[in-house]
């Protein structure tokens, strides 16, 4: 069966019943690999369970069970809840008017709808704070869901393109109304994207330490901060995070438990001819919204910080040599964590993209375990490794970008992942029966296809951690800033207009990354 779809053409098989494909061993190589990275990514929960098991007798269990433990978990998972609805919510709309309409000005809204990913949460929460009285949970869920709704859109979209839009307008001629066409032919094509963007978000949620302290909201991440910083707590601090980690766990077994996967027989060749045509009112009313949205995440921070840059500049707050030299770290430190962050994502991916077996699957699993710590617990987890197995790590930028790879795995493999499982399996056939070695094969074959995603993959993961800071503040070197280090500490005592500056040029160099994962959505994940 030959299909074309957007104007590329792949060939897919059906095995034959008499001459089916063997079924392929994983790679010893590759498993090796892979536990290698799981037993990186395993380090910092290693480390908390050593610390409980060692704590002082009845201490981690008092501290389990104490009634404000709940409070925080239940407040962190109200959060997550929401954070996680707000942007299915608000992204799936904003990728379908963008992929099946007529949309005038589609590029332009493809790029402001991902733009978003260039602010830093906290840096919009400061702002919002300072434009209306924003606090407690409903403040956090405002900034969240505006912060990360395009880890929903960027997927959803891709998956929209090519998904089939002619079922759905089989069942309208059919009798079905649009809304339900779209509900019965269209989500269930999309949901694994969908998914996988919600898993992100509710991770991202987890973690998330600026905003909820900006708007004064106790969740989980916070309090292990101040446990650990404050009142140097260290078994409630301990406790905390594994709670965190159980609840990122579980969020992965939820997302892997409901996603199936999509089996479509396209009817039509080539890309969706069938868009909606809008009209007038329809146009008006699309750009209002996405404008609304663009204007709310977007303009309002970067006008507010522009108008406290101007009074920096007339008060000569500048700190141009600083903010240079902050801007060169944030960028070497941004590509390098991403390279790291790739390379353990490949071997799993490999394997999960060619292999459903469980131990891959728990391999995969097990490598969410570091997004859902916070920042000063890695940074405790991975000084304590360094320290006491290689010293000479401690105190480097080296060891620093090895704990933003253990974090940020999770947001390169799905990109790599799904890069790879596109690849047609006969393709690397093809190239072996011709004599490639499985390494050439990868390099020549495999890899060049994919590259596209797996670049997406590093894309996302550099933007991420150009805006990292919890593990940045614990674990960098002494006298090296990145702009989101320099900036909250100039935050922290109230300096705003000094603070200003390095807001609006981390946003500069994330827009970068930000507009290479916007420039071709389709390649995405």
């Amino acid at each position: 069966m030959t299909i074309v779809e957007n104007g590329r053409q792949e060939l897919t098989r059906r095995p034959s019943p008499r001459f089916s494909r063997p079924v392929r061993k994983p790679s010893k190589v590759l498993l090796v690999l892979a536990f290698g990275t799981v037993a990186l990514v395993a380090v910092p929960t290693l480390f908390l369970l050593v610390e409980v098991f060692t704590a002082p007798d009845g201490k981690a269990f008092e501290a389990l069970t104490r009634p404000r433990t709940f409070t925080l978990t239940w407040h962190t998972l109200a959060l997550v809840a929401g954070t996680t609805v707000g942007t299915l919510l608000l992204g799936i709309p904003t990728a379908y008017v963008l992929t099946r309409t007529n949309l005038k000005g589609k590029r332009f809204w493809t790029v402001a709808t991902t733009l978003p990913l260039a602010i830093p949460s906290y840096v919009a929460g400061l702002t919002w704070v300072t434009v209306l009285p924003l606090r407690g949970y409903w403040g956090s869920l405002f900034v969240l869901v505006l912060a990360t709704t395009p880890y929903v859109t960027l997927p959803v979209a891709a998956a929209l393109k090519r998904a089939d839009a002619a079922v759905e307008t089989v069942a309208r001629t059919l009798g079905v109304s649009s809304f339900r066409a779209f509900l019965t032919m269209t989500i269930p094509q999309i949901a694994p994207a969908a998914g996988a963007g919600a898993l992100l978000v509710a991770l991202y949620t987890i973690s998330e330490f600026g905003v909820v302290a900006i708007m004064r909201y106790s969740t989980l991440t916070p309090a292990v901060q101040t446990a650990f910083g404050g009142t140097f707590n260290r078994e409630l601090a301990i406790v905390l995070s594994l709670v965190l980690v159980a609840l990122a766990l579980l969020i992965v077994l939820a997302e892997r438990a409901v996603r199936r996967p999509v089996k479509t027989s396209r009817i039509t060749v080539g890309p969706p001819k069938d868009l909606i045509q809008l009209s007038k009112k329809g146009h008006a009313f699309s750009w209002l919204g996405l404008g609304t949205v663009f204007a709310l995440s977007v303009g309002v921070p970067i006008v507010a910080l522009l108008e406290r840059v101007s009074r920096s500049v007339a008060g000569n707050e500048l700190e141009v040599g600083r903010m240079l030299q902050a801007a060169g770290v944030t960028i070497g430190l941004g590509f390098a964590g991403a390279a790291v962050a790739v390379l353990l994502a490949l071997p799993i991916s490999l394997l999960a993209a060619r292999h459903r077996t469980t131990l891959i699957s728990g391999l995969e699993t097990t490598t969410f375990m570091g997004h859902g710590l916070p920042g000063i617990v890695l940074g405790l987890s991975m000084v304590y490794l360094s320290l006491s197995l290689l010293p000479g790590l401690y105190q480097t930028a080296w060891l620093l970008i090895i704990a933003y790879g253990i974090l940020f795995v999770p947001k390169a493999m799905g990109s790599v992942r799904s890069a790879i499982a596109q690849v047609p399996v006969s393709l690397e056939d093809t190239a072996r029966t011709l004599g490639r070695s499985p390494a050439r094969t990868w390099f020549e074959v495999t890899g060049r296809l994919a590259w596209p995603g797996i670049a997406a993959g590093g894309m996302l993961v550099a933007l991420t951690v150009m805006k990292e800071l919890p593990a940045t503040l614990m674990m960098r070197p002494i006298g090296m800033d990145t702009l989101a280090t320099r900036l909250w500490q100039l935050s922290d005592i109230d300096a705003h207009g000094g603070a200003a500056p390095y807001a609006i040029l981390l946003i500069a160099v994330s827009t970068v990354p930000a507009l290479l994962l916007a420039r071709d959505p389709e390649r995405k994940m």
